[in-house]
């Protein structure tokens, strides 16, 4: 069995090497973006997490440049009227609510952290809007703590390719963090969501040029091009 799980770090290993190559002239993700624009600051990872829910990155990009134009603290932020905020951060998803966690998170950072943004797993969750997801966001690209987070893409490709066997992001997660060597944890997420946003689609995904096929078991996949 040791030996098993060995071969497997293995594989999973050669199949971010691959992707590290594959992915080179891909759209990066938002977080990604974000942090090359305006450095490493872990409540603008925070905030562009919160818009990027439910909702595709150029979106969430060009929302979260268009409200940081406008503020970059929680304190310039609540600075703004709830119809600014929410004009600005349209057409993300739930633009609203989004808006009504932001104003309340900003006002718990002044409040209980003097305007800085938390680095534990147990403080960021008691924020609101705040769930795994964006908790394993920010922490990796925000502090550049080893952190595997876990979306719809990650969940999909890492069943896919066998990495995991599971039925919820909580247990991809937990499985990954067995699997992968930490110093893969805060890359994978990127990588594998370029991966799944541009070759391993959720519908027919693009077997047929996927460099991965030899190592990719297609689990699940009834359909591919």
């Amino acid at each position: 069995m040791a030996q098993d799980a060995h071969s497997q770090e293995e594989r999973a290993v050669a199949i971010i090497k691959i992707l590290q190559s594959a992915t080179r002239n891909m759209i990066e993700p938002a977080a990604t973006s974000i942090i090359k624009q305006y450095g490493r600051d872990p409540f603008l990872v925070l905030i562009s997490c919160i818009l990027s829910l439910r909702t595709k990155d150029a979106v969430s990009l060009a929302a979260s440049q268009r409200l940081f134009e406008h503020g970059k603290t929680p304190q310039e932020i609540l600075s703004l009227s709830s119809q600014t905020i929410q004009k600005l951060i349209f057409p993300t998803g739930f633009y609203r609510q989004k808006t009504k966690q932001i104003q309340a998170l900003c006002a718990i950072l002044l409040e209980k952290y003097q305007g800085r943004v938390p680095h534990t797993e147990e403080e960021l969750m008691k924020l609101p809007g705040v769930g795994p997801k964006t908790t394993a966001l920010t922490l990796s690209m925000g502090f550049d703590v080893p952190a595997i987070c876990v979306d719809t893409h990650v969940h999909r490709v890492s069943n896919r390719l066998g990495l995991v066997a599971t039925k919820t992001v909580l247990e991809t997660e937990q499985q990954l963090k067995e699997l992968l060597p930490k110093k893969y944890w805060s890359e994978f997420n990127s990588l594998i969501v370029m991966w799944g946003q541009n070759i391993c689609v959720p519908i027919s995904p693009k077997c047929s040029i996927c460099p991965l096929l030899p190592l990719c078991p297609q689990i699940g996949v009834t359909r591919h091009r």
